[in-house]
């Protein structure tokens, strides 16, 4: 308990609370002083929580303080595990409570802050089934669920973010390095661009290579096309071939079957379902609802005690013995013909099961077909959304194997020449090897050899000097070929740039009579839009007052109405009391005297007379009990007096046998030291 309290001060004196506590002023911290301490615990990790607990009642407080500790999943100690206790305790702030929250709380405020962001979002609001009936509630309700499993996926991928070790650190450390690589592309760009300002019409050259790279990549691009048309075009037929197979296997199923057959099918799901309607399904019902009737009415019933229960049983065995005793007296009396009828009966019982338990396979089969048939659709659908084809028929799978086992043999024969070419491989490479070492030694040999002559480096430049004239004549080709393709590709362009516009002339003089009557088109039209606006402006101003007249003729329509409706009301309401006045006087005026009791006068004037006598007894009854009311004190008061004065006389006799007894004791020791 102090290591708690030790840790609770130390948390409590730390941010974000400072607090400044020590034990003892902790200790003595009083009942509301506390609550309002775990209430502001508990606003720091939700913030929703941060109140003052003065502003709202105790069953509230401890109502919002539970929720919030049942989100964080918070389970009581030992001590504390009733609930109602639990509860009590929170209510009045008792310290044996509030400690070991407190110090669960501040021990994991981090996580229990992230636990009730994440419950604000994923606490699933229920809604009762009768609700969900209707398709607006269940859509809302759906989209519900699907936002929520779309925030959880949401928090997973940012969590693992965080935890992926991406720091800023590395970030601007790659942002660094690849600046200094834009740096070095432009100053690459930069070099390239002033080489190329020395070539002659660089910039026509350019243009056409812009202009050769779009191509290329437009080239791509239709071959990209290309290639996913054919594959729709191979997959269109697959399904044609699939629904050709479908089509002609129920060609061959109608082919093949007879009237007679369907005929004889049809009765017998007709008769089956039949069944399953008139008899077996009734049964059921029955018992469903006779077993609902039973656990209604032990719902209704008291909580058993285990009394009662040993008191059920033994009755049960009772009426268990009554049976037997009855059915042995049956078995004793039966005759041959009751022996003959219970045979078939038990025969029909038998059957009646078996019939049963046959249809419950049925019902069970065609269940089990129907839930594969839906699996095997929701693996098509599934199939055809990831690879853009449906499943497999038979035959399409027996040929699938079929190369499948080609390709396993052809796998198998590229396999062996791949070992083979890596045999010889690694011949060739020791082979390579030796010959490296050859060179290394004759090399050695020739540059001791001119060493000794005086001219040492000479092999070495020789073959500096052949590489780079290699080299150089390499160069001079290339810069030719790309010169010569480049001229050739420029007159190619304009050729094609010169069949274009001796093609496009025609189009061209068409497109310039169109714009000259576009343009005397686009004149009129603003014109007879000028027109209509006016038109339409005259016409709305019109119209909205005619509107503001309708509208003030409505309302003085509707205030007439209101009017009447009231006038007629009050007319009404006026009539009937005036009946009422009416039959009032004439049950008064009227001799009789049955009449006269149902007149309203008398009726008050005789609950008025009960209410007098009423008072009359209460205040004879008050008058009573004023006057006994000093004997009877005083007798409650002797009363007490006696039973104190027998509880001292109680306490006196045990305290007398108490010194008996230590006398006793003490006197018998006595006796045993003298006979020592």
């Amino acid at each position: 308990m102090g290591d708690q309290m030790q840790l609770i001060v130390e948390k409590l004196n730390q941010e974000p609370f400072r607090r400044n506590y020590n034990l003892i002023s902790f200790d003595s911290l009083e009942s509301v002083q506390l609550l309002q301490l775990l209430s502001d615990v508990l606003g720091e990790i939700d913030p929703k929580h941060a109140v003052d607990i003065r502003e709202e009642l105790p069953e509230q407080t401890a109502k919002r303080m539970l929720s919030l500790l049942g989100i964080l999943k918070y389970k009581p100690p030992g001590s504390v595990s009733d609930l109602s206790a639990f509860r009590q305790g929170l209510v009045t702030g008792s310290k044996p409570v509030i400690h070991p929250v407190l110090h669960w709380l501040l021990q994991r405020t981090n996580e229990l802050k992230k636990r009730a962001y994440l419950a604000r979002f994923l606490v699933k609001l229920e809604v009762p089934a009768e609700f969900l009936q209707d398709d607006t509630v269940a859509d809302i309700n759906t989209q519900y669920e699907e936002l929520m499993e779309a925030f959880k996926n949401l928090h997973k991928e940012h969590e693992q973010l965080k935890t992926s070790g991406l720091s800023t650190a590395e970030i601007r450390r790659d942002i660094s390095a690849m600046e200094e690589e834009k740096d070095q592309l432009v100053k690459r760009v930069e070099r390239l661009k002033k080489r190329v300002e020395t070539v002659q019409n660089h910039q026509r050259m350019l243009e056409i290579a812009r202009q050769l790279r779009l191509e290329k990549e437009r080239e791509e691009s239709l071959a990209h096309q290309k290639q996913e048309q054919k594959s729709q075009l191979f997959h269109a037929e697959q399904r044609l071939q699939r629904a050709q197979l479908q089509l002609k296997e129920m060609q061959d199923a109608v082919a093949d079957s007879k009237p007679e057959s369907l005929m004889k099918k049809l009765e017998e799901e007709m008769n089956f379902n039949s069944y399953l309607v008139t008899e077996k399904m009734p049964r059921e019902l029955e018992s469903k609802k006779a077993s609902v009737y039973l656990l209604q009415k032990v719902v209704a019933e008291p909580a058993m005690t285990q009394s009662d229960l040993t008191a059920l049983e033994s009755e049960i065995n009772g009426v268990n013995a009554q049976m037997n005793q009855l059915v042995e007296k049956r078995m004793m009396k039966y005759e041959p013909t009751d022996s003959k009828f219970s045979m078939y009966r038990q025969q029909a019982s038998l059957l009646a099961r078996k019939k049963e338990a046959k249809a419950e396979e049925l019902q069970a089969a065609r269940e089990e077909l129907a839930r594969l048939e839906r699996q095997a659709q929701h693996r098509s659908t599934q199939a055809h959304e990831l690879e853009g084809s449906e499943a497999l028929t038979e035959d399409e799978f027996k040929q699938y194997v079929n190369k499948l086992r080609s390709k396993n043999t052809l796998y198998k024969k590229k396999r062996l020449e791949i070992a083979e070419i890596t045999a010889e491989c690694g011949i060739l490479q020791r082979t390579e090897e030796l010959l490296k070492q050859r060179h290394e030694a004759i090399q050695q040999q020739l540059q001791s050899t001119e060493e000794k002559k005086g001219i040492s480096g000479y092999s070495y430049t020789q073959e500096e000097l052949e590489r780079v004239s290699a080299v150089k004549s390499e160069m001079d080709e290339m810069k030719g070929q790309t010169l010569d393709n480049m001229s050739e590709m420029v007159k190619k362009l304009n050729a094609v740039v010169a069949e274009k516009k001796a093609s496009l002339a025609p189009v061209i003089k068409e497109l310039r009579q169109l714009r000259q009557k576009c343009q005397e088109l686009t004149q009129e039209c603003d014109e007879k839009k000028i027109q209509y606006d006016s038109c339409a402006a005259g016409l709305e101003s019109n119209c909205s007052a005619l509107e503001q007249e309708v509208k003030g003729l409505l309302e003085q329509c509707a205030q007439e109405e209101s009017n009447y409706h009231y006038v007629s009301c009050m007319r009404r309401i006026l009539e009937v009391q005036l009946q009422r006045a009416k039959a009032e006087v004439k049950a008064y005026v009227c001799p009789e005297p049955q009449e006269r009791r149902r007149a309203i006068r008398e009726q008050y004037t005789r609950i008025i007379l009960e209410q007098e006598n009423l008072g009359k007894k209460l205040r004879e009854k008050q008058k009573v009990v004023r006057e006994s009311h000093g004997p009877n004190m005083k007798q409650m008061k002797m009363w007490q007096d006696f039973e104190q004065l027998m509880e001292c006389k109680r306490e006196c006799f045990q305290k007398q046998q108490n010194q008996a007894a230590i006398g006793q004791v003490i006197q018998e020791g006595g006796k045993d030291r003298l006979v020592l």
